[in-house]
C-alpha cells in the first residue's frame, strides 16, 4: 500500500524530501501522546506542501517489544545502504600503503647479495637495530622521491615493509656512518656479484668525475672550493669519481676533496682500481679532459691500458694525424674509423658524415653572420665573443675575417680522435668503447637529478660519504633493473614503470577476528616490472598470522 501511495504522489508532485515527523497531541488530563508520521515535502506551482504519507503508530507502543526495530529492519530490505554499513562494522581496515616498488627492488637488493653482506658485517658489531632495513629504506627513497633523512623517517611508514616501522630518525644517521666505514668491502662484494650475475668481461671500465656542492660549510677535509661542474663556484664542493662497466653497471665510486682536478683524481683512481679489484687486465676509458702526458705516463707505469679522447686543436701533432692518408672503415652508418700511427703512438680517427655536414653548415652560417656584423660596425660584440674571436684577424683598428683559420677548421668537420696504448683491440672496438662513455655521463645525470645527489646538507665526513654511497646503491639498483628489462625485452619506459608500481598498494583489515593483507589490482604495466625481476606478484588476499 505504501509503495502505491509513493508512486502516485511522485507522479502528482515534485518530491523534494521525505522524513519521519513526531506529532504530539495533548490529552484531556494534560498528558502528551506522540505519533510517528512518514511525511513527504513537495513543491507545487512554486509553493511547498507537506503531506502525510502514513501514520506509523504511537511512539510509546512502537518502542515496546522491538516493533520499531522490526519496522526498520523490514524497510532496510529495500536498500543496500544499511547492509553495507552493517558489514563495514565487522571490518576494521588499516591504512593503505605503497607496496609495488619495495617488492621489486627488494628482490634486486637480495639478488645482488646486499642483505647477506650487510648481515655478515653487522654480526661482527653490537648494532641493535635493523641496519639492513634502514639502508634499504634510504636507497628505495632515492629511487622514488628523494627526501632528506628526516623526510625518509616520515616517508618510510607509508610503505608496506614491516621492518621500516621499527626505525627511528637516529637509525638512519647511524646507518650512514656505518655504511661509510664498510663501503670498500660492500663494493668489493658488488663487483664480484655483478660480474657473476651478468657474465661480464670486466677488462674494459669507464671512469669519469663530477662535482656536487654543499649547503653550508661541509666537512673540513672534503669540502673545498674548486672547478664547479654545477656552475656554483660560490659553494664548497666534493669531487666524485664513478667506475662503470661497458654495459652501464656501476661497480665503484670514490670521493675526493673539492679542489682536486680530474687529472689528479684519475691518477689516484688507478691505484684504487688496482688495489681493490683483482683484474689481470683493465682498460680505462676517459674523456678529453683526462689527457695529459704525465697522466698517461702514470697509467702506463701502473701497467694499465687506456682509451682517451684528445683535444684536437690543442695537440701539436694533430696536423700530422689528421692529414695522414688512409682508408676509413665503416662501423655504423654514422661512424667511420681509421688507424694512424704517429711517433709510436696509436690514434684512431673517427668520422661522422652527418656531423661533418652540420659542422660545415654551421661554419658557413657563422661566417655570413660575421661578415654582416663587420659591415654593420658591430666590432666590440665580435671581439668580446670567444666563439667569434678565433676567426678574426686584428691589425690595429682593422678587423677582418681570418679566412685561413676558417679554411683550416674544415679538417675537423665531423671528426674526433682517440689515443690508446692498447695494441689488441681493433679500431672499431676502440671507437665503440669510447662511445659507450655516455653511460657514465648519464649515470651522473641520474645521480644528481633523479636520485637528488645535490645539494648535500651533511657536515660530518662519514655522513657525506654514506649519503653518496646510498645514491650509488640506488643507481646500481636502477641499472640492474634496466638491464633485466632489456633481457626480458620489456620496452616500457623506466619512469612509466615506476609510476605504475607506486599504484600497487597494500592494506590490512580485520574481519571476524582474523587479519588479512589485501593487494590492490596491478595497475597499468606494473606486471612487467615484476616479470623483469622474475617475481610473482603477491596474492590479492593473504591471511596473516
Amino acid at each position: 500500500m505504501n509503495n502505491n501511495l509513493y508512486t502516485q504522489s511522485s507522479r502528482q508532485y515534485n518530491i523534494t524530501a521525505m522524513y519521519i515527523r513526531e506529532k504530539a497531541f495533548r490529552n484531556k488530563d494534560g498528558s502528551i501522546r506522540t505519533y510517528l508520521q512518514l511525511v513527504e515535502t513537495t513543491r507545487e506551482d512554486g509553493k511547498v506542501h507537506q503531506r502525510v504519507i502514513c501514520n506509523l503508530g504511537r511512539l510509546e507502543e512502537l518502542q515496546q517489544g522491538g516493533q520499531l526495530e522490526r519496522l526498520t529492519e523490514a524497510l532496510s530490505r529495500y536498500t543496500n545502504l544499511k547492509l553495507v554499513k552493517d558489514e563495514a562494522l565487522k571490518i576494521k581496515p588499516g591504512q593503505d600503503k605503497e607496496w609495488g616498488p619495495s617488492l621489486v627492488f627488494r628482490s634486486l637488493w637480495q639478488e645482488l647479495g646486499l642483505d647477506s653482506v650487510i648481515d655478515r658485517l653487522v654480526d661482527r658489531s653490537a648494532i641493535e637495530f635493523n641496519i639492513d632495513a634502514a639502508l634499504f629504506a634510504m636507497t628505495l627513497n632515492r629511487l622514488e622521491d628523494p627526501f632528506s633523512k628526516l623526510g625518509v623517517s616520515k616517508w618510510a611508514p607509508t610503505v608496506h615493509y614491516p621492518a621500516f616501522s621499527t626505525l627511528e630518525l637516529q637509525h638512519y644517521y647511524r646507518s650512514l656512518d656505518w655504511l661509510a666505514e664498510h663501503k670498500d668491502i660492500i663494493e668489493q662484494h658488488l663487483f664480484e656479484r655483478v660480474r657473476d650475475l651478468f657474465h661480464l668481461k670486466l677488462d674494459l671500465v669507464f671512469w669519469d668525475t663530477t662535482s656536487t656542492y654543499f649547503e653550508g660549510t661541509g666537512p673540513e677535509a672534503l669540502a673545498k672550493y674548486g672547478h664547479s661542474k654545477d656552475h656554483r663556484p660560490d659553494r664548497v664542493q666534493i669531487v666524485i669519481g664513478l667506475l662503470m662497466t661497458q654495459e652501464g653497471i656501476p661497480v665503484a665510486h670514490e670521493i675526493f676533496p673539492g679542489n682536486m682536478n680530474d687529472v689528479k683524481s684519475f691518477a689516484k683512481a688507478l691505484g684504487i682500481v688496482k688495489q681493490r679489484f683483482s683484474i689481470e687486465k683493465i682498460i680505462l676509458v676517459g674523456d678529453r679532459g683526462m689527457v695529459s702526458a704525465p697522466l698517461l705516463e702514470e697509467i702506463e707505469n701502473q701497467k694499465l691500458e687506456y682509451v682517451v679522447g684528445v683535444r684536437m686543436r690543442k695537440m701539436r701533432s694533430m696536423d700530422d694525424v689528421l692529414s695522414r692518408r688512409g682508408r676509413y672503415h665503416e662501423v655504423r652508418p654514422n661512424l667511420k674509423v681509421k688507424e694512424v700511427k704517429h711517433e709510436n703512438d696509436r690514434y684512431i680517427v673517427c668520422f661522422n658524415p652527418e656531423e661533418a655536414v652540420y659542422d660545415r653548415q654551421s661554419r658557413e652560417q657563422m661566417t655570413k653572420k660575421l661578415d654582416t656584423k663587420l659591415k654593420e660596425g658591430g666590432i666590440k660584440s665580435l671581439v668580446g665573443n670567444s666563439g667569434y674571436r678565433r676567426f678574426l684577424s686584428v691589425s690595429g683598428s682593422a678587423i677582418a675575417i681570418d679566412q685561413q683559420t676558417v679554411n683550416n677548421e674544415e679538417r675537423y668537420d665531423g671528426k674526433y680522435v682517440l689515443k690508446t696504448n692498447n695494441q689488441l683491440l681493433t679500431p672499431e672496438e676502440i671507437a665503440l668503447a669510447y662511445k659507450d662513455l655516455w653511460r657514465v655521463e648519464r649515470a651522473f645525470r641520474e645521480m644528481k637529478s633523479g636520485l637528488d645527489l645535490r645539494p648535500i646538507y651533511h657536515w660530518k665526513d662519514s655522513r657525506v660519504r654514506g649519503h653518496v654511497m646510498i645514491c650509488f646503491l640506488a643507481f646500481l639498483l636502477e641499472s640492474t633493473f634496466r638491464k633485466r628489462c632489456q633481457e626480458k625485452e620489456i620496452t616500457v619506459p623506466y619512469n612509466d614503470l615506476m609510476l605504475d608500481l607506486k599504484q600497487v598498494r597494500a592494506f590490512e583489515l580485520n574481519l571476524n577476528d582474523k587479519r588479512y593483507l589485501l593487494r590492490s589490482a596491478l595497475y597499468g604495466k606494473s606486471y612487467e616490472a615484476f616479470r623483469a625481476v622474475g617475481l610473482r606478484p603477491p596474492s590479492e588476499v593473504t591471511e596473516m598470522p
